[in-house]
């Protein structure tokens, strides 16, 4: 709108305050790529402390950018039907910067709305803006209490979103992925690509077999998706930590607009957000069970499972067959049953995560436990 070279943001995302840091964002309004960071990572070595010399006095002016995102997101919204749905909608903007955007564009949509944590805190109330249960419990009761239709939520920079049906259950990133895929091409008669990072469910592909959408698997990270975006249309991108954008919006994650396509969806189809869930679900071949674990190791295990797991391999997990292994991001091991298996090790801390999906909560328990003692066999 500005036709900006660019844009700072300041933002520790869904972790607590202390880890607040700068994020740059190109003109295209989605998330450096690599090619970009690397430039300004390596300028960093000549870069000087020392201030500039002042040859032009700079001018810093301040703008509005409420306006005129109202304006572009009614635009990816059906207003009217969503306003004939007269929903009942909780708000837990969790102290982050959705806070008078999401519960304007609520009403704007006429919503009844009910709001938490709606002030300002630089230390989210002594905890992390990250929109899951154990974090949304004031939210998740408050549904229940007054049988709200919806209840929504935003990280830190609303970039992420959180949903709750009107049972209180918290939906998983995955599944919102289902739900509104399916809405935007049964309700909008839109189409496109169906992206997802290596650590998303694979649900996804059999929703866009069955719909003869593609399906493009990228390494984690949102900028992956966004630079698919940027090339093809895209339907919906979206990975498991909570973060999508969809046809027709910027190539960036935004939850604001993934909090208000849910409350579209329920006003188009006009049955509770839990009936809708099942139904996709079961249209896609599911369910599946999925679990991330978050092994801390110091970095000389980090290493050595890294490195075992890369270059020999298993042929098998819990006694079921390796048929593919992929190495996109990570290790990621495709089993002869469908179910799959990422290794990948976080590049910030001591710290290993394991993601698995698979058909049983029974044989979810299986693979974890085979992977957990593996890696601990690795020290």
């Amino acid at each position: 709108h500005l036709n900006s070279a660019g844009a700072l943001m300041f933002t520790a995302s869904h972790n607590p305050a202390a880890y607040c840091g700068i994020k740059y964002i190109p003109d295209y309004a989605g998330p450096a790529t690599l090619e970009i960071t690397d430039t300004i990572v390596g300028n960093l070595a000549a870069a000087s402390d020392a201030p500039p010399e002042k040859k032009n006095s700079s001018k810093i002016s301040t703008f509005d950018p409420q306006p005129e995102y109202f304006k572009f997101i009614y635009t990816l919204l059906d207003v009217e039907r969503i306003r004939s749905a007269k929903l009942k909608v909780k708000f837990d903007a969790m102290y982050s910067t959705s806070r008078g955007y999401l519960d304007k564009v609520l009403l704007h949509c006429g919503c009844e709305i009910e709001n938490f944590h709606m002030q300002r805190d630089v230390l989210f109330g002594g905890g992390m803006p990250e929109p899951k249960a154990e974090l949304l419990g004031e939210l998740i009761a408050a549904v229940q209490k007054d049988k709200a239709d919806l209840g929504v939520a935003t990280d830190g920079d609303a970039d992420r979103f959180g949903i709750v049906d009107e049972l209180g259950n918290m939906l998983t990133p995955n599944t919102v992925l289902l739900v509104l895929a399916k809405h935007l091409i049964k309700n909008k008669g839109k189409t496109g690509a169906i992206v997802r990072t290596v650590a998303t469910t694979h649900l996804l592909d059999n929703f866009a077999a069955k719909h003869g959408v593609p399906l493009i698997e990228t390494a984690v990270g949102f900028k992956y998706i966004g630079e698919q975006m940027r090339i093809i249309p895209v339907l919906i991108g979206g990975e498991e930590s909570g973060g999508l954008s969809v046809i027709g919006h910027i190539p960036e994650k935004d939850g604001i607009l993934a909090d208000m396509l849910i409350a579209e969806a329920i006003a188009y189809e006009g049955k509770p957000l839990s009936q809708m869930v099942a139904e996709v679900i079961a249209e896609a071949g599911g369910p599946l069970s999925n679990r991330r674990l978050d092994l801390h190791l110091d970095n000389a295990h980090k290493e050595a499972v890294m490195k075992s797991y890369s270059e020999q391999p298993p042929t098998n997990i819990a006694g079921i067959d390796i048929k593919e292994v992929g190495r996109k991001d990570g290790v990621k091991f495709y089993l002869a049953d469908g179910s799959w298996v990422l290794l990948r090790a976080s590049g910030t801390e001591p710290l290993i995560r394991v993601y698995l999906e698979t058909h049983s909560a029974e044989q979810l328990n299986k693979l974890a436990s085979a992977m957990e003692a593996a890696i601990d066999a690795l020290k």
